[in-house]
């Protein structure tokens, strides 16, 4: 007999909320649910593919323990054991930082992976964290720490309300958009253009977002910032700065004009391959806009300067008067942000206060570049221990950091390694035990962070649409007993953990007098959190804290959990408001449009205005259907047109004698590849592009649909080295390569090391 449940989609930031068909305990359909108050029914084939994801035959069905050099099935209890048996006696002879914490990408889809890590590395007391936010959006995290004193504070397009968008580095019809939470982008960009609205994408393939444009830049890769730069020159040049309500909010513009003089169309139209005209015409036209907004992403990102992009970003929404007002760039609050603060001085935001062992990268909000991990772990210094322990969450930097050759080795000389993840893929077949997670139809699910980043206020939770399976363990309980193991508590309660963070959290609430409940008893407002389990009540307290709360009572119609139940497709909370100055955390308590790490790295920036462009780089792609390395074993996510080929421009094609559809091999300073090429005009002249995430080919693997049709693995193409240095961002666009046809018939994609 079928039912219907509720579910939001975990496979992408746009957070679809789904109608599930369920047949006893296999989920068997999902559609878009029309009632839900933020996607209204939109869906797309990531989505539409919940099922199969859900029901992947190649999902672990419990944990496996090492012995014996392979990794065999064992009990819960054998699996805690051994993780406490193999952390604890690391942490004891080599101290805290010996034991590396990788957080992939996945973490933020989960309540297991928004609650727990934080709890983990505290207890843990490690320095020697690495997430995938070093691979993607980390500038971005740096450049709004320097801006506004707090890199979580980060502006998103008000979509549904500008008159001109200007996108660079973005391609939202791909990927459902990214740091901007936005389910159907693409309608919303098409709602623009038939409001009369203007949309400008900067980007150097013809995506289909740039397909849908009304002016598309093809810059040459890796220039954003000059084009950026020279945007605000011109804006400043033609007294085009109209600040408006921001300015008692802003300091530094004199400062910001004079380190931009230098950054003018014509100085930076060789760099970009964009004319002066184009550099002046963009800048003129988002000043004239009613209300514009300019939004970057990864394609501005993972580049040499991607803090600087970033930051720029923001300035030019600074300098239109664009940024926290309607129509531009806002400030979200999520129901489960912690209680507003007044507006005043922060403790604003510091880089660098440690650093990696070997190379010395400075940290970035406490994390250290993913690009690192190996040389952490497999260098000598005098300066610390080397990583000899590692746990991994939902994390396969084998084929998403550099160098995946040399972490793979690395792995391998590791006292200890856990892992928590649902397959044995490239990175956790390393593990000396894997905690395999329940598929998401038996997890609740609640957005923490992407509602951060939405562009519309609302809350929306689900209990699992399937029980949890015999045998299973949910990821909730998993992390639980993951931060007992490693903290020398193995064996207590997990519920524990939970009521220990609720217990921290209200005594730190009632002695603060902003908040709701301050001078109440804590054991008293613990008493009254409602929820099932342990993170049900820690739900219920974030809510009941938070913007939109109840406050204990304080707000009698406010949020709270129990209310939250009552509506299953959600709860609209308005469309995005002006929030300045209260979203401020710096030490002047204003927007500082020219933070000293950032005037320091402007140097760096006017050497490329000189700088020769290499004859031939690299970019990614992303795909509609794809999402990382994580969807490539399920069959109706990889065919037709999502395929791991290299897109070459038929101008290069004819100079470097490529045929459609040869193989090619691709050099890089780390390593090679061997693809087909595929000629296209959707990539400029002088680039070839190459997507992420593919590579199933290392033996030890459990993915039987993705090791069918492994693709190749473009990180391999690169050494570790090359990082944008604010940020220990990954360069992961832009970089140079050699392309060589291969003559002979290829029986199998490859990835080597030259």
């Amino acid at each position: 007999m079928s039912r219907t449940a509720l579910r939001i989609c975990p496979l992408c930031e746009a957070t679809c909320g789904l109608t599930l068909t369920v047949e006893g305990s296999r989920v068997t359909g999902a559609r878009g649910d029309r009632e839900d108050v933020f996607s209204k029914g939109f869906l797309c084939p990531k989505g539409a593919a919940f099922p199969a994801v859900d029901g992947d035959p190649d999902r672990l069905g419990g944990p496996l323990v090492r012995r014996d050099g392979e990794l065999r099935e064992a009990t819960w209890q054998e699996a805690f054991d051994a993780v406490a048996a193999g952390l604890r006696p690391v942490v004891e002879r080599h101290g805290p930082h010996a034991v590396g914490v990788v957080l992939g990408n996945p973490n933020v889809h989960t309540v297991a992976g928004a609650l727990y890590p934080p709890v983990l590395l505290a207890g843990l007391g490690t320095r020697s964290l690495f997430t995938a936010s070093t691979l993607d959006q980390m500038p971005k995290h740096v450049s709004s720490g320097l801006l506004f004193g707090d890199a979580n504070a980060i502006p998103v397009p008000d979509l549904d309300r500008t008159d001109h968008l200007l996108l660079i580095g973005a391609n939202p019809l791909e990927s459902n958009g990214s740091l901007c939470t936005a389910p159907d982008f693409p309608g919303r960009l098409k709602a623009l253009r038939a409001r009369g609205g203007t949309l400008t994408v900067i980007d150097p393939r013809r995506t289909r977002t740039a397909r849908l444009a009304d002016r598309h830049v093809t810059i040459r890769p890796g220039a954003d910032a000059l084009l950026l730069a020279a945007m605000a020159h011109v804006l400043f040049d033609e007294d085009l700065v109209r600040l408006g309500e921001l300015a008692p909010h802003v300091q530094g513009l004199d400062e910001l004009r004079a380190a931009l003089r230098d950054f003018t169309p014509e100085g930076v139209a060789a760099a970009c391959d964009v004319d002066a005209d184009t550099v002046r015409a963009l800048a003129r036209e988002l000043a004239a806009a009613p209300t514009a907004a300019v939004y970057g992403r990864i394609g501005s990102c993972t580049v040499p300067h991607g803090t600087l992009a970033s930051w720029l970003v923001d300035v030019l929404n600074i300098l239109t008067g664009n940024l926290d007002r309607p129509g531009g760039a806002l400030f979200p609050q999520a129901a489960t942000d912690r209680t507003p603060r007044p507006a005043g001085p922060g403790r604003g935001f510091a880089l660098g206060r440690w650093h990696s062992r070997v190379s010395r990268h400075p940290e970035a909000k406490g994390e250290l570049p993913l690009s690192a991990l190996a040389e952490e772990i497999d260098t000598a210094t005098e300066e610390g221990e080397p990583i000899r322990a590692l746990i991994a969450v939902a994390a396969n930097p084998v084929l998403s950091a550099p160098d995946g050759d040399r972490l793979d080795k690395a792995l391998d000389s590791l006292e200890f390694m856990v892992s928590v993840d649902p397959y044995l893929n490239e990175t956790s077949r390393h593990a000396h035990v894997v905690l395999p997670p329940p598929p998401p139809s038996q997890a609740p699910h609640h957005d923490f962070a992407f509602n951060t980043l939405a562009v519309r206020h609302q809350v929306r939770y689900n209990r699992p649409a399937v029980p949890l399976a015999p045998g299973r363990m949910a990821e909730t309980e998993i992390m639980a007993r993951l931060v007992l193991a490693v903290t020398g508590l193995h064996g207590a309660d997990p519920a524990a953990v939970d009521d220990t963070v609720v217990a921290q959290t209200l005594g730190r609430a009632v002695q603060d007098p902003h908040s709701p409940v301050h001078g109440r008893d804590p054991k008293e407002l613990a008493a009254a959190l409602t929820g099932e389990d342990g993170p049900e009540r820690r739900l219920d307290l974030m809510l009941r804290l938070g913007p939109y709360g109840d406050g204990f009572g304080a707000r009698p119609d406010g949020l709270t959990l129990a209310r939250l139940l009552e509506h299953p497709h959600g709860i609209d909370l308005g469309p995005l408001r002006p929030r300045l100055p209260q979203p401020l955390r710096t030490v002047s308590g204003k927007v500082e449009l020219l933070p000293e790490p950032i005037a320091a790295d402007l140097p760096r920036l006017r050497q490329a205005l000189t700088a020769s462009p290499a004859a031939l780089v690299l970019v990614g792609r992303r795909h509609l259907r794809s999402n990382n390395s994580w969807l490539h074993n399920v069959p109706a996510l990889t065919g037709g047109s999502n395929r791991c080929t290299l897109h070459v421009h038929p101008d290069d094609a004819a100079r470097l004698g490529v045929r459609d559809g040869q193989p090619v091999r691709v050099r890089g300073a780390g390593g090679e590849v061997t693809a087909p090429a595929e000629v296209t005009e959707d990539v400029r002249p002088g680039v070839v592009s190459l997507p992420h995430g593919w590579g199933h080919d290392r033996p030890g693997t459990r993915l039987g649909h993705a090791s069918t049709d492994p693709g190749v693995n473009v990180n391999q193409l690169l050494d570790g080295s090359l990082l944008d240095p604010l940020s220990g961002n990954a360069v992961l666009n832009g970089f140079p390569v050699e392309v060589v046809p291969v003559a002979e018939k290829v029986g199998a994609l490859s990835s080597t090391k030259p």
